[in-house]
């Protein structure tokens, strides 16, 4: 169970870390198998189901993104806690944007998904 805390703390440290753009420390929340899925991978890295798997396969991606945009900022709005879950709701470069991620036994992030605003 993910506590207000622990859900808010994940929240600061990972947007502190995107606004950085220091990509080992973003790099850190994640297990090394880690799912990625996000309709931006299909841009970035050509691979038609938006999932990457694997910590270096989403560092190529998140190396390229940043490349991309050198003023990226992201502002948060809300967190969200779930039972094994934080949604993070924050403003960006594409506007409104919610990310989900599911955290494993150690407090690691296995799994995220990015949603973007239409």
């Amino acid at each position: 169970m993910i506590d207000a805390a622990t859900a808010r703390r994940f929240a600061d440290e990972w947007i502190a870390a995107w606004n950085a753009h220091d990509l080992e420390r973003v790099l850190a929340h994640y297990t090394d198998d880690f799912e990625m899925a996000s309709p931006v991978i299909v841009q970035i890295m050509g691979e038609p189901s938006g999932v990457l798997r694997g910590k270096e396969n989403v560092r190529a991606y998140w190396t390229k993104a940043l490349a991309a945009l050198p003023d990226l900022h992201f502002t948060l709005e809300h967190v969200l806690v779930g039972a094994e879950s934080v949604a993070l709701f924050y403003q960006g470069h594409r506007g409104a944007s919610v990310e989900l991620f599911f955290f494993d036994a150690s407090g690691l992030v296995r799994r995220a998904a990015a949603h973007y605003a239409l």
